[in-house]
């Protein structure tokens, strides 16, 4: 007999439908950035060694192509990003053996790959999965690594483990590779951490900053950390501009670069009347001094890079929310302007009013869930 079709197993048959093709669909795109990237990075190895007019452009041939590709919108190749797509290519050159017909059209020389001949069943197999199973920020990390046999190390680990990028970064950070190297017990070193590792959800994939670039998508409509957040910081907007007199709208999630790591900043105002940028930050947790130490570090990024003539040093606004209440915070990033710290503490919402507000709309919100 066959299963009677329910009201309740038609939206399960849905949800199922719905996240595996979703899952495929985020994995295609990744492995499309992937192998643009390595493809990039495959070209300028070509042209650095057989191009024909290569002496023209030397050492500036990355901060040229930087250029040019920047005019032609290409997104993610500026100097720095075309260099590690260089090193990705020369530390996996296996990944030929992975591609399809479709993308080995795309090989400068075709011929010169095949004949390397054939690749043994345990490189492909690992070419395969790199490209499959690691995302583009996963790799990025990786190229980091100058030592091969570390890196293969954390390759075999994050495929293993289902990592998630922040969860491989963490492993690095925690010197996984030479404390397994120390260990006595390798074995159960390896069965703590995959225990405790932070697994990848198919679904965060296509929320990578990289792919949402080449997909030519908008940092707000991939970037929240939930449905719940982007609520929020749609209220939170829509009062700063209502009840905060001066705030002029300028970005939501406005994507940063410090150092070699992106970041991001959930909501950026211009003060007309403090002249000045504030920038807010919004963690559905409990207060932290990281918490704070992040927005300090956005603030400081802000008056060294975007502080233009006549401007008052930038303002952070860190709203912090538990299950019962709220903490709104201010970073004055040691501003040491009295007269100044006087102005806004008069132009900007009080403290107890945006924990006020925070604290309804959380109530508010939960009780709709």
């Amino acid at each position: 007999m066959k299963n009677e079709l329910t009201f309740s197993s038609l939206i399960g048959t849905i949800r199922n439908i719905h996240n595996e093709l979703a899952a495929q669909a985020g994995r295609a795109v990744n492995v499309s950035l992937t192998l643009r990237n390595w493809l990039i990075g495959c070209y300028i190895a070509e042209y650095e060694l057989r191009g024909a007019d290569r002496s023209h452009y030397g050492d500036k041939l990355l901060t040229t192509l930087a250029g040019e590709l920047t005019t032609h919108k290409i997104s993610n190749c500026n100097r720095r990003q075309l260099y590690r797509y260089l090193r990705f290519y020369r530390f996996y050159p296996q990944i030929v053996w992975s591609l399809s017909p479709q993308f080995k059209q795309y090989l400068p020389l075709l011929e010169e790959f095949e004949k390397v001949g054939t690749a043994s069943p345990q490189t492909s197999a690992l070419s395969e999965n790199l490209i499959e199973r690691l995302s583009y920020s996963h790799i990025d990390l990786l190229v980091d690594i100058d030592d091969d046999i570390k890196r293969l190390f954390y390759e075999v680990e994050c495929i293993r483990g289902n990592w998630s990028v922040r969860e491989l970064k963490r492993q690095i950070g925690s010197l996984y590779y030479e404390r397994s190297g120390l260990s006595k017990d390798k074995k159960k070193l390896a069965e703590l951490a995959q225990s405790e590792a932070e697994a990848a959800e198919p679904k965060l994939v296509i929320r990578d900053p990289y792919i949402f670039e080449f997909l030519g998508l908008k940092p707000k409509e991939v970037m929240s950390e939930s449905h719940l957040e982007d609520q929020l910081l749609d209220k939170l907007q829509e009062f700063l501009l209502e009840m905060g007199h001066g705030f002029c709208f300028e970005a939501r999630q406005k994507r940063i670069l410090i150092g070699d790591e992106y970041f991001f900043v959930d909501l950026v105002f211009y003060h007309r009347i403090l002249k000045c940028h504030v920038l807010l930050e919004l963690k559905l947790e409990e207060f932290s001094q990281g918490n704070i130490g992040q927005l300090n570090t956005y603030v400081s990024w802000y008056r060294k890079n975007m502080l233009a003539q006549g401007d008052n040093p930038p303002i952070g606004i860190l709203l912090c929310t538990g299950k019962n209440h709220a903490l709104a915070e201010y970073a004055l990033a040691g501003m040491d302007n009295n007269l100044f710290v006087s102005k806004y503490l008069l132009a900007l919402p009080k403290k107890e009013d945006m924990q006020r507000f925070i604290e309804e709309q959380m109530k508010e919100m939960n009780s709709e869930f």
